[in-house]
């Protein structure tokens, strides 16, 4: 047997054995493939519906297949596959049965070995757990749909990919994860931590990911997203050359896209005649930037502008950052409409009790970019509590999924944000 071969099998079965010193031998990787089946805790599925890989192959239950599959040599392991169809959201995690310590690992890099088979209609990201509830993910949509059909490709990511300030790696439980989105077929091998920092792929940077103009990227908007922009541009010039350009502009995600969806009867009546929507799905605050750098409002000269952004951030960034985000584009907007007014809305209220985390984390947010008002250019307006119910629940009559507002919702905005919205339109610039 290969000294590197034996090596692994050892640290593999060190770990099976409960053993919590994966960093045993000081100068080691840290290796999660090649391994025995019994190294890790192998789990495929959704959050909803998982299944655990004992054998050579598992299909998760679910209305759509989630399935995975080993290429065993001997006794190690040696590849996984992961299939999946129509899904959200999809996961091949590689658990420890006992916590790790990445510490040493952290001024290093990850590595892996990724064969794409099919990947047209879905994304793939890489997930490294740091600690009790927190994991943080690299986005390898676009290498990976460059790679499909193109065999084994050898992946490298820093550790500084997946480190925030405060964060705690002392204690993991996941030390890797392929996360799935659409439809897709990969396989991962030769996964594995080292000491040494490598050049590799590229990936942001959190401390200005939320003010870096970048289009989106996720797997379920490529298709969409940039010809939707297209369309935007035009349907903002055809406003101008009909000599009816906007009042109003609304600036947002998928909750203000929604004015064109359950809200739309709400908007006909009442906004449809000197309104202009720019509301992206999915989007954050860096690809709203760059929407606004890639001329959305250039040519116009609304009297007010309603901006409300941060949800998508929420689970992937701090506070501070998506409030850091927020005062960009107010400086964007100031750059590019400098007599609008701006209304900025506080990021609406998210999940069904008041102690949902992302809820949380969008108060947070709120509490920050109040401060940016100044009551002549920026105008904030909290209307959440119109949106709830006296005892801070959120009602699936008002958002149905507990984050988009129904019509009855778009309702209550138009309502809640009336009296302020008519105000600035009518004060002089």
């Amino acid at each position: 047997m290969k000294v590197e071969s034996r090596r692994t099998a050892l640290l593999g079965l060190s770990l099976a054995a409960g053993m919590s010193g994966a960093l045993a031998q000081a100068d080691a990787d840290l290796v999660v493939l090649p391994a025995p089946a019994a190294a890790w805790r192998t789990v495929v599925g959704t959050w909803g519906n998982q299944a655990e890989l004992t054998g050579d192959s598992v299909v998760a239950p679910g209305p759509n297949p989630v399935s995975a599959s080993a290429r065993v040599n001997g006794s190690q392991r040696e590849a996984v596959s992961l299939a999946w169809k129509d899904q959200w959201a999809t996961m091949l995690r590689f658990e420890s049965r006992e916590p790790l310590d990445l510490r040493p690992y952290l001024g290093g890099t990850l590595e892996f070995d990724l064969d794409v088979t099919e990947l047209a209609k879905g994304g793939v990201r890489a997930v490294v757990g740091c600690g009790e509830g927190c994991e943080r993910s690299v986005n390898l949509i676009e290498p990976a749909r460059a790679w499909a059909g193109k065999g084994w490709q050898r992946v490298a990511l820093a550790m500084d990919c997946f480190v925030r300030e405060g964060t705690d790696f002392s204690k993991v439980r996941l030390p890797f994860a392929l996360e799935g989105a659409g439809s897709g077929r990969v396989s991962v091998a030769n996964v594995r931590f080292t000491r040494e920092a490598k050049a590799g792929l590229a990936c942001p940077d959190y401390r200005t990911e939320s003010f870096t103009p970048a289009p989106q990227t996720e797997s379920f908007s490529l298709d969409w997203w940039l010809p939707l922009h297209q369309q935007k541009l035009q349907e903002k010039n055809q406003l101008i050359a009909a000599g009816t350009p906007p009042e109003v502009v609304f600036i947002g995600d998928s909750i203000t896209q929604g004015w064109e969806g359950q809200g739309r009867a709400v908007w006909r009546r009442h906004f449809a005649s000197h309104a202009l929507a720019l509301g992206f799905g999915g989007d954050r605050t860096e690809n709203v930037l760059w929407r606004l750098q890639q001329g959305e409002v250039d040519g116009l000269a609304p009297k007010v502008v309603v901006l409300m952004i941060g949800t998508n951030n929420s689970g992937m960034r701090a506070p501070e950052s998506t409030a850091a985000g927020v005062k960009h584009l107010l400086a964007e907007l100031r750059q590019r409409l400098p007599s609008t007014k701006v209304l900025l809305l506080a990021i609406f209220p998210r999940g069904e009790k008041p102690d949902d985390f992302l809820r949380g984390v969008n108060e947070r947010v709120n509490k920050l970019i109040a401060s940016y008002a100044d009551g002549r250019s920026v105008h904030y307006l909290d209307i959440n509590a119109s949106l709830l119910n006296p005892d801070g629940t959120l009602s699936t009559d008002v958002m149905p999924d507990l984050l988009h507002p129904s019509e009855k919702g778009y309702e209550i905005w138009r309502r809640a944000m009336a009296p302020t919205l008519q105000r600035l339109l009518a004060e002089r610039p």
